[in-house]
């Protein structure tokens, strides 16, 4: 099948759509169909990247959701996207949050090529109310609609109408099970995220602060709130500011650490991150949150959202954990966890999908 995957959010800024775009587009070719990604791209103008990517121009940053998305605003980039899944030749689009500016439209225009949509918000529905009309008639163009999990597709159910099939994010488990550990000579705890309120960065450095050496905090990521917390909390032994690093060091980084912390206030659709986590083999601190609920299946310690004391706890009892036989024991089950939801199986499950979309077409 030749498939075109279209991503409203630019590829050259981390986040956790662009994530699942680019797996699943690798977990699709390797099972022999080609894919081909149409998104923003701020590295390079508008144009064909290669054999399977196209750049429909660069990205405004939007606040949305309690966070900044990199969104095209230009009409020429919906008609950019259009042009690219015609020369490419797509059997199937599959566009990624349909209903964000402004790529997709192009797509939901009438044409021959079916659409696959998969919803990845949660939360907050007025974005998808305030659209209206507009809104109601790109959902119904669709083919197929998908959400990633149970939240997301009330939020979509409740703005627009409309069935859902629901799936979930998909985890590249051999990429981060196989990863060659970072150095580290000291219980390590990692966070992975934007630097922003919703995340909950604030809330696990009040917690950290709290806890006795050896403990090292490792942050990666940057955003709005950076200059400030770095501020607050400078750089020390104990806490090291990782910046913006790549796939590669976000695997090593995982290997190496003994907890990785999602301290998330809300907002969250689907537990990616945790899923990584256990993936790589490490404990998994998170608030007691939908998204997270649903993803953790019990292998996670779930804390309520924002109180430092007790995430201090926990983060705590898992680093004394660290290493013993009920850990590894553990550590075992919430990766043969992880494992149900491989890219490869998510992948499976939109052939599947993109199939039925031929066939209505």
């Amino acid at each position: 099948m030749r498939v075109a995957m279209v991503c409203p959010y630019s590829l050259s800024r981390p986040g956790g759509v662009q994530g699942q775009v680019q797996g699943l587009a690798r977990a699709l070719r390797d099972r022999g169909h080609q894919v081909a990604v149409v998104a923003p791209d701020d590295r390079h103008g508008p144009g064909r990247l290669g054999p399977d990517a196209f750049s429909v121009g660069r990205s405004w940053a939007v606040r949305s959701n309690g966070s900044v998305a990199p969104v095209s605003l230009s009409p020429l980039a919906a008609v950019r996207a259009r042009q690219d899944v015609r020369r490419y030749g797509a059997d199937v689009v599959h566009l990624h949050e349909p209903l964000a500016p402004v790529v997709g439209y192009g797509c939901l225009v009438a044409g021959p090529v079916p659409v696959v949509g998969t919803y990845h918000r949660s939360g907050d529905s007025r974005a998808y109310r305030a659209l209206g009309l507009l809104g109601k008639w790109a959902n119904d163009r669709m083919a197929v609609r998908c959400a990633v999990s149970d939240a997301a597709r009330d939020t979509a159910r409740t703005a627009l109408g409309g069935t859902y099939e629901v799936l979930f994010n998909g985890v590249e488990v051999d990429r981060f099970a196989g990863a060659t550990p970072s150095p580290t000579d000291a219980p390590t705890v990692l966070f992975l995220g934007r630097h922003e309120q919703r995340k909950g960065l604030e809330v696990l450095l009040e917690a950290f602060a709290g806890l006795p050496d050896p403990a090292v905090l490792w942050v990666a990521g940057d955003g709005p709130e950076t200059a400030e917390l770095r501020r607050r909390h400078p750089t020390s032994p104990r806490l090291r500011w990782l910046g913006v690093v790549d796939d590669d060091e976000v695997a090593s980084r995982l290997a190496a650490a003994d907890v990785l912390c999602a301290p998330s206030l809300g907002g969250e659709s689907f537990g990616m991150v945790l899923l990584e986590g256990m993936a790589a083999g490490c404990a998994v601190v998170a608030s007691d949150i939908p998204g997270y609920r649903a993803a953790a299946g019990g292998h996670a310690l779930l804390v309520a959202p924002g109180d430092p004391a007790a995430l201090g706890v926990a983060l705590g009892r898992a680093l004394s954990a660290a290493g013993t036989p009920t850990a590894e024991s553990a550590r075992s089950a919430a990766r043969a966890h992880a494992d149900q939801w491989s890219m490869g199986r998510l992948a499976d499950r939109y052939v599947e999908l993109y199939a039925r979309a031929v066939r209505r077409s």
